[in-house]
């Protein structure tokens, strides 16, 4: 009896764990330094970029898309790279360049 009850035991994570198997490993977005992609739905599609603009600010770059796949299921990709004309000596020695609107 002992055996049969240390058996349940044992086998009870093995069979609720499927029922979780969608609801943790779905993130709606990962990025990095170099990049990242944004999980689609209609909400995100009017904000994307500003999501994208927010993460590579994070780095002092700026945000380009390179796919946008609209549907379910798909994700929006976007790389971050430094903006045209940016040098880091002056960066650092200078700060970042502050815009005047006249």
């Amino acid at each position: 009896m002992r055996k049969h009850l240390f058996a349940a035991v044992l086998m009870l994570p093995l069979l609720t764990s499927p029922g979780w198997a969608g609801l943790l490993d779905t993130l709606r977005f990962e990025g990095n330094s170099t990049g990242g992609i944004i999980a689609w739905t209609p909400e995100v599609d009017r904000i994307y970029h500003n999501i994208a603009a927010v993460h590579c600010a994070n780095y002092n770059k700026v945000p380009e898309i390179t796919s946008a796949h609209r549907w379910y299921g798909d994700y929006v990709a976007f790389r971050c790279h430094f903006p045209r004309g940016y040098d880091p000596r002056k960066w650092m020695i200078y700060g970042p360049r502050v815009r005047a609107f006249n």
